[in-house]
């Protein structure tokens, strides 16, 4: 998102850092393209990430919702002055006194010049500890979606990431605003205008936040060997079509940022365990997932890489024919990838992974299923 070059293999960052090396992968080995299902469930993606430089203040993103919604704001102070971000909603029932807006998941880091640190620790934030906030909008009033948000600044230079999940019982208006320092928020947005998208245009309202991923046939580690899964491509995981609501123009998720992926993968009954392992494929990445074992209340944290701020600078560009040979079903695993160990798991019962592409990273990125022993 910020930083990035559009490639056909996804979207690219570039950030001035510190090399790290990460896990060592296996020795060698053919491993085939899983063949998976998906489809897209919930409520309403809100995505601001354009203007992603900001150069004044103004309204970034804005759309009338209901239901269930994810806002994901994305940006940075491109003034020479102290700014604010902040997400503003309304009551715009024209029949309800009163719209009760429930904040059930989401955070944001606090801003900074380290793009790839923002990134991981809003992350950290929004797949850790489920939210309970209220926010009762009274008829013609405004509400901040979180109170905090007007205590953040951001100097000059800094980026600033949030991700919340909410549900509004009736019709809320929600505006990402950018604003200075040391205004009020409800009085600045009275007069503030829609600011124009930059050349990358990554904002707009997309209809189905949430991916499930799961397959027909269940993996069997002894019969099936190393296998892997494309997240975030656009080949055989499509970036979402969606609308900017400022305009009405089509637009596109380029990385599907904002989208959560919940994928379960069915493996046979009584199989050995099963490694899992995340491999980024378009260059310097840094995030967190979770797992969650059958159906229990309890998810596991996962840094993606553990032990390192970032990974995946290592990874040398893939020729043609590797990346065309992958495309088609065939790719080697080996020594040449970087790896986040997801885990392993016996099979008693299923695993549940979410996933969502964060921001700042590079994509796309490769979920890979290998027998436990190899």
């Amino acid at each position: 998102m910020t930083l990035k070059m559009k490639l056909a293999a996804g979207v690219f960052c570039a950030l001035a850092c510190m090399p790290m090396v990460a896990e060592a992968a296996p020795k060698s080995n053919t491993m085939h393209r899983w063949e998976v299902t998906s489809r897209d469930t919930g409520g309403t993606l809100l995505f601001s990430d354009s203007p992603e430089y900001v150069d004044r203040p103004g309204i970034l993103y804005q759309d009338t919702v209901e239901g269930e919604v994810r806002v994901l704001y994305y940006h940075l102070n491109n003034t020479k002055v102290p700014q604010k971000v902040a997400v503003v909603l309304e009551n715009a029932s024209p029949e309800e006194k009163v719209n009760i807006v429930q904040v059930t998941r989401g955070g944001t880091a606090e801003p900074g010049e380290y793009y790839l640190w923002v990134g991981k620790n809003t992350q950290r934030q929004y797949f850790g500890e489920k939210k309970t906030d209220l926010v009762l909008l009274l008829k013609d009033k405004k509400r901040l979606l979180q109170s905090g948000m007007d205590e953040i600044v951001l100097q000059p230079g800094q980026l600033v990431y949030g991700v919340y999940d909410f549900k509004a019982d009736h019709p809320v208006k929600t505006s990402v605003i950018m604003y200075p320092a040391n205004a009020n928020p409800f009085e600045f947005i009275e007069g503030a205008k829609v600011l124009p998208r930059d050349s990358v245009a990554l904002r707009g309202t997309y209809k189905g936040m949430d991916r499930e991923i799961t397959s027909e046939r269940e993996y069997d580690p002894e019969r099936d060997g190393i296998v892997y899964i494309m997240l975030a491509d656009n080949e055989t995981d499509k970036y979402k079509i969606g609308v900017d609501a400022t305009d009405g123009c089509q637009t596109v998720d380029y990385g599907n940022y904002g989208v959560l992926y919940k994928i379960a993968i069915p493996v046979k009954e009584g199989a050995p365990k099963v490694q899992y392992y995340l491999s980024p494929l378009g260059g310097t990445y840094a995030g967190t997932m979770t797992v969650r074992r059958d159906h229990s209340p309890y998810t596991k944290l996962i840094e993606t890489p553990a032990g390192l701020g970032y990974f995946g600078d290592q990874t040398a560009p893939e020729p043609e024919n590797v990346s065309k040979a992958r495309e088609e079903g065939t790719a080697l695993f080996g020594s040449h990838m970087e790896l986040a160990d997801l885990g392993r798991y016996d099979n008693s019962v299923p695993n549940f992974f979410e996933f969502s592409p964060p921001g700042a990273s590079n994509l796309p990125v490769c979920l890979i299923l290998m027998p436990a022993g190899e």
